[in-house]
């Protein structure tokens, strides 16, 4: 197959795209002894993966025509005024904070804060996140978010399973609650045979015994419930509460915490982030005292640095799934980071007040609503609400509906006799006028805000103060506001900076036309349930996305649904299940797992309800087949599935792929094949071609979706013909054939929606020719590193003929032995050079996996292969006894802005601590020197310390 011309760079979109040009090509190709792009493939991936059939996709279109064609999807979805509810409501981001922070690319091309000291910014942003939760929700410790309502309360689930004393493997959900919620949980629970049984919440529970209870508050029919006595009698029985809040109705209602919950959960969306048709928006869940432990993703917490000041860092990491693989209670490995910036951003903003203020408002527009449908004669259900009404109109739910579609609003029909009207903050008083003439009222609407406190039990008042720290109050006009987030915006490095070098974890460029598009009302703007004819834009560009990542997987189908690749993961594994169990093999439950693999790939299994078998890889980082041919033979009658990454972690192309396929087929087993590395293989091979049966796709890796700090992400599933039926549905799927009672994996029918026109624009604009190239000299990229870096450092891994795939390993083991400079400072050390670190110790310990993705110039590689030679001149130095490795400059670093002043006394120069690489006047300054991670561990702090914390003392520290 003839592989796309080099000189294409200089051509269109690719060109920009792609950082390296002809000139440097050859340069590059020269250093490694290639005489161009298609041999240097040729000789690094082996010929029996290689696709025939190149990538049919429609011909590239210049970034103009994408934004054109974007615009028309967008101006094919009508923009209503949606009041139908179920967890998702219009809201008003505010515009400082959407130009500065949603499309800002100091905030969306961040990469998560594994390296806290260039990290500072976004993870105080974060703690803000956690204490603005713990205080509305009066509960003393939230994460940093989840992925969605519906899968924290999955999440929630489990926490409650191991943190309760019961044996019981049954849980009560309240039948009021989200059907959407109803739906996921009912797939993660089968799953790990947990049996879930709807209550009433009117009633006295049932006698027998249960580990959990989940209860929601308000409803999803709007009702407003004091669930006190219940959450006592369930803890008589020594089961654990978990309720699902609304955030906003927490400013006037009682708190969660204070009535006995032991978790709440919940969805931030109203917090300035917008409906975006689904996602991305930031769950939480917050945990009483004695569960911290057991909360599932990321928890800032806050430590200290090597001068003493306070830090900000990820906390209680030996949770993260990376580590406890097989053992892992939870396989997130991700956030919604930056939407819950722009949150709790939505928090400072408004202040306490303000958010009350708005609550107050939207109560009051839901009870004068109420007040004009009484006043006529109209039942509404339920006497305490917050927002959200039940009205009775028996045989007119159709007819109402019409109604109010002719004046631009969107209802929620609940049956033929009940329709659903929820209030939000873009609800206005001529809005309420049109909702009581689409249910024929004449009534004229009166809500003032005093009747509206009239419409929340006594009982349920919310008196306790929230958000009292100074960074809810301090931000009140536009100018601190906007000083505020550029404040902490210039503590991280993000692309915006400089290259992020992360192996397995591509951060390429997210092209700003690629980005524009999620902001069009059209596309922001929608409510997931809307009318199936609302979202015809929406619906061309899911079945476009969706056929091109089946084109470029080779697979048959694909689903978007799942909103991060370990959703993807778990999705895949259950279509997995599924087909053995309708196949009359449901004993088959055995998950193949190399040794090297994700660490997610052993949690997802385990929540897919299989068992763990590890693999063995040899010394050179190949699957040893002689191992998997044993376990294949062992586990024959029970054998499910395996989970590879191709290329491999180990970032080499291994010939023994077809094998490994050929023989787990042969023992009934599917092979799944992780999409974490298919940036080295767009174009060039397909894993639905070369054996796979199942792969996750990474949209903010190979596609282009940004980081944006540690999430957003979307993880599509993609299946051979035989999986498709097993791909997820949705109870309120716009497409009637893909509703069903269970197999959700999201809250939403298309999950993160909002931001699929990123990956559609990238594939648009580059097209086949354009992936291919891609791929190509992100190959090309990791190699000329590779030669640059190997006579100073081992490149641990590497395939046919020396070469690696888009990444590579440099072994700093061997460095560690000989002189006592670790991994870790050498990662530090980089700050100083102006660099982002590699990923550290994945997949092997002491290690840096680096990639360098093809968006990245010649320049750049360079400059990077310069810092670190020159960090390896410098452990020449430790090494011969210049410095110990205490005092030298990597034990040391990053140094800091304050190191440029005051006294000095250190072993080395202090030129060579703050300026290795020479003077800069646009150097990157860490704002902390390095974390202690072990006391941020002992001692746990993960919400705001006070002002007096960073005031430092007579000696520069903390006083």
């Amino acid at each position: 197959m003839a592989l796309f011309n080099a000189e294409s760079c200089d051509r269109g979109f690719a060109g920009r795209h792609i950082g390296i040009d002809a000139d440097g090509r050859a340069k590059m190709l020269a250093q490694i002894g290639f005489a161009d792009l298609e041999s240097l493939v040729d000789a690094a991936v082996p010929r029996g993966i290689r696709t025939t059939t190149g990538l049919r996709l429609p011909a590239p279109v210049t970034e103009a025509e994408a934004a054109e064609e974007l615009a028309a999807l967008a101006g094919r979805n009508v923009v209503s005024v949606p009041m139908i509810g179920l967890g998702y409501h219009p809201t008003i981001t505010p515009a400082v904070i959407r130009r500065n922070v949603l499309e800002d690319p100091a905030w969306y091309t961040a990469y998560t804060p594994y390296q806290p000291e260039v990290s500072q910014g976004r993870l105080e942003a974060l703690l803000n996140f956690q204490t603005m939760v713990g205080d509305l929700t009066g509960l003393p410790m939230s994460n940093a978010s989840l992925l969605d309502e519906c899968t924290a309360v999955a999440e929630a689930v489990m926490v409650m399973r191991r943190g309760s004393a019961s044996k019981s493997s049954k849980v009560l959900v309240d039948t009021d609650t989200l059907p959407q919620t109803f739906d996921v949980l009912r797939t993660r629970a089968t799953a790990v045979g947990v049996q879930v049984v709807e209550i009433d919440p009117d009633q006295p529970l049932p006698t027998d015994d249960f580990f959990g209870l989940v209860l929601s508050y308000p409803g999803a029919s709007g009702a407003v419930r004091d669930h006190e006595q219940l959450i006592r009698a369930a803890h008589d029985r020594g089961a654990l509460v978990t309720v699902a809040a609304d955030l906003l109705a927490l400013t006037i209602l009682r708190p969660p915490g204070e009535f006995g919950a032991d978790i709440a959960v919940g969805s931030t969306q109203r917090f300035g982030v917008p409906m975006f048709y689904g996602g991305p928006h930031a769950g939480f869940i917050a945990v009483g005292d004695g569960l911290q432990r057991h909360l599932p993703g990321r928890l800032v917490g806050v430590s200290r640095d090597s001068d003493g000041r306070p830090a900000y860092r990820l906390a209680l990491q030996t949770r993260e799934q990376h580590i406890r693989r097989d053992k892992a209670t939870s396989n997130i490995c991700t956030a919604q980071v930056l939407l819950a910036v722009v949150a709790s951003m939505y928090a400072v903003y408004h202040g306490p007040d303000g958010l009350r203020r708005i609550a107050e408002r939207v109560h009051a527009h839901a009870t004068a609503i109420a007040s004009g449908l009484r006043a006529t004669g109209i039942p509404v259900v339920h006497g305490a609400y917050f927002d959200t009404l039940l009205v009775r109109v028996p045989g007119r739910a159709d007819e109402v509906l019409a109604a109010a579609n002719a004046k631009g609003l969107r209802l929620r029909r609940v049956d033929a006799d009940q329709v659903g009207v929820s209030c939000s903050e873009v609800t206005t008083s001529a809005h309420v006028e049109l909702v009581l003439e689409a249910f024929g009222s004449r009534a004229v609407a009166d809500g003032s805000e005093q009747e509206s406190q009239d419409r929340v039990p006594s009982s349920l008042h919310r008196d306790s103060p929230f958000l009292t720290h100074p960074v809810f109050h301090a931000h009140r006009s536009e100018t601190e506001m906007l000083r505020y987030l550029r404040r902490l915006s210039a503590r991280d490095f993000a692309l915006d900076r400089g290259m992020i070098p992360l192996g397995s974890c591509t951060m390429k460029l997210n092209a700003t036309t690629e980005m524009e598009p999620i902001s069009l009302p059209g596309f922001a703007n929608m409510h997931p349930f809307a009318p199936a004819e609302d979202a015809s834009g929406y619906a061309e560009l899911v079945r476009q996305l969706e056929a091109w990542l089946a084109e470029v997987t080779g697979y048959a189908a694909v689903s978007i649904q799942p909103n991060a690749g370990s959703q993807g993961e778990l999705a895949g594994l259950l279509a997995i299940r599924g087909w053995h169990r309708d196949r009359g093999e449901d004993q088959r439950d055995i998950c193949l797992i190399p040794s090297s693999a994700h660490g997610t790939n052993a949690a997802s299994a385990v929540l897919a309800g299989m068992r763990v078998v590890v693999v063995g890889s040899h010394d050179d980082g190949t699957i040893d087949l002689a191992d998997l041919e044993e376990k294949c033979v062992e586990h024959t009658d029970n054998l499910a599935a395996i989970m590879v990454t191709y290329p491999s972690t180990h970032g080499v192309y291994e010939e023994s792929i077809t094998r490994l396929c050929d023989l787990v087929h042969a023992h009934g087993g599917q092979v799944y094949v992780d999409g974490a590395n298919l940036n080295a293989l767009l174009g060039i091979a397909k894993p639905g071609e070369f054996g796979g049966d199942v792969s996750h796709l990474n949209l903010h890796k190979t596609f282009c979706i940004p980081h944006g700090g540690g999430g957003p992400g979307v993880g599509p599933v993609a299946v051979a013909e035989h999986l498709v039926p097993y791909l997820p549905t949705h109870p309120l799927h716009p497409e009637a054939a893909r509703r069903a009672s269970d197999g959700s994996i999201s809250a939403a029918p298309y999950g993160s929606a909002g931001i699929l026109p990123i990956p559609w624009a990238y594939i648009r604009m580059m097209g086949g020719p354009g992936l291919t190239e891609c791929t190509q000299v992100a190959v090309l990229s990791a190699n000329y590193v590779a030669q640059r870096l190997a006579p100073h450092f081992p490149i641990l891994f590497t395939g046919a003929g020396g070469l690696v795939a888009h990444e590579c390993i440099v072994d700093i083991r061997p460095v560690t032995a000989k002189t006592g400079v670790t991994v870790e400072d050498v990662a530090k050390r980089l700050i100083d050079y102006g660099f982002h670190a590699p990923t550290m110790s994945f997949p092997v310990a002491g290690t840096l996996m680096i990639e360098p993705t093809e968006s990245e110039s010649l320049a750049e590689l360079d400059r990077f292969c310069d810092a670190m030679i020159a960090i390896g001149a410098e452990i020449e130095q430790v090494a011969a006894g210049t410095w110990s490795v205490q005092d030298s400059p990597l034990r040391q670093a990053p140094h800091t802005l304050a190191d440029v002043v005051g006294s000095w006394g250190r072993s080395y120069p202090r030129e060579v601590g703050v300026f290795p690489a020479g003077m800069d006047a646009d150097k990157y300054w860490p704002p902390v020197g390095r974390i202690e991670n072990a006391h941020g561990d002992r001692n746990l702090v993960c919400s705001c310390p006070p002002p007096e914390a960073f005031v430092a003392g007579p000696n520069g520290t903390p006083s």
